[in-house]
């Protein structure tokens, strides 16, 4: 019997089963922008209706939130989840999000399963009015098990040169406002499978995999509807090392984001892994983004009309003079 690639692991029509069963439904990403469609070497996207456009981009993945998806079998947000990453990331400069790439790896291909996970992609990208371009499809057989996937992800964005944001313009008397996470979003969760290793305990009144699975929000919605009412000093996603981390990546030298953690709305996910897993509370705020998904910096005349535009935003702190970049009290 003669060696073939499907003998050495690879089955090229599950790969092709997977493009059947996406290609429609990826097609309704496209507008009149994207000039080709799926099945050729590259993506085509042509940019018009911009003076003096940027590019932003961003790359990431999902982490080990997957293991939980593959450990429970449940796939339909994981998609989701990898388009947040990026294009929350993008968000921050003021960019709105042309489109999105993927990249798919696994040990044995499945085309359910390969299917369910894009398709969560493509609910995402309509979301955030983004096209879903291209992909790739990697069946490995010896660098995965069967049944292991990963999944990453890009997206590009655009911005008019004279609007991006980079938190330059941030001052002192700015104020900061907080928009709400979904939970856990896409990080921290090697620490979230070591406190909570059965997915299927029951959590208030459902499985606990539910709670973690909640798909990480997509924000361009709400940013983009503040950006069109009120001139914004800075945003930051705050993603892997929580406000600790994220936060000073936007402030200026000279200035500290002042911050009070008692007005910080704590999902109740998040209070029992502390108390069950023991673990401090400075560890929880520079592991997680307890709660806050996303924080607006601006001056304090705006805040009340972005707080009255986000019905679920709201304010925990300001921009004072400080050495530090960050005081967060908690």
């Amino acid at each position: 019997m003669s060696n073939t690639y499907k003998s050495a692991g690879v089955d090229k029509e599950e790969g092709y089963k997977t493009v059947d069963k996406i290609k429609k439904a990826v097609g309704e990403t496209h507008n009149s922008n994207v000039l080709n469609h799926l099945g050729s070497f590259g993506a085509f996207y042509e940019i018009g209706g911009y003076k003096n456009p940027v590019l932003v981009s961003g790359t990431d993945g999902v982490g080990t939130k997957l293991k939980v998806a593959l450990d429970t079998k449940k796939y339909g947000s994981i998609g989701i989840d990898c388009f947040a990453m990026c294009a929350n990331d993008i968000l921050c400069h003021g960019a709105k999000p042309l489109f999105f790439l993927d990249y798919l790896a696994c040990g044995k291909l499945d085309s359910e399963i390969a299917a369910e996970i894009v398709l969560g992609m493509v609910e995402a990208c309509k979301d955030n009015n983004c096209a879903l371009i291209g992909g790739e499809t990697a069946e490995m057989p010896g660098m995965y098990k069967p049944g292991d996937y990963d999944v990453a992800g890009f997206c590009v964005g655009i911005v008019e040169k004279d609007q991006i944001i980079d938190g330059s313009a941030i001052k002192a008397g700015n104020k900061i406002i907080a928009l709400p996470s979904s939970g856990f979003h896409s990080n921290g969760f090697s620490l979230v499978r070591k406190v909570f290793p059965d997915f299927e305990e029951e959590f208030e009144g459902k499985p606990l995999y539910e709670t973690l699975l909640v798909p990480t929000r997509l924000y361009y919605k709400d940013i983009h509807k503040v950006l069109e009412e009120v001139k914004v000093g800075g945003i930051a996603h705050i993603t892997g090392g929580g406000l600790y981390e994220n936060v000073p990546r936007i402030i200026p030298e000279g200035l500290c984001a002042s911050i009070d953690g008692s007005k910080i709305k704590v999902p109740t996910v998040m209070l029992e892994l502390e108390k069950r897993g023991g673990v401090s509370r400075e560890e929880m705020f520079g592991t997680f983004n307890m709660g806050v998904g996303m924080i607006i910096v601006l001056d304090a005349e705006h805040a009340e009309k972005v707080l009255h535009l986000l019905d679920d935003a709201y304010e925990i702190g300001e921009i004072t003079e400080g050495s530090e970049k960050i005081n967060l009290a908690i």
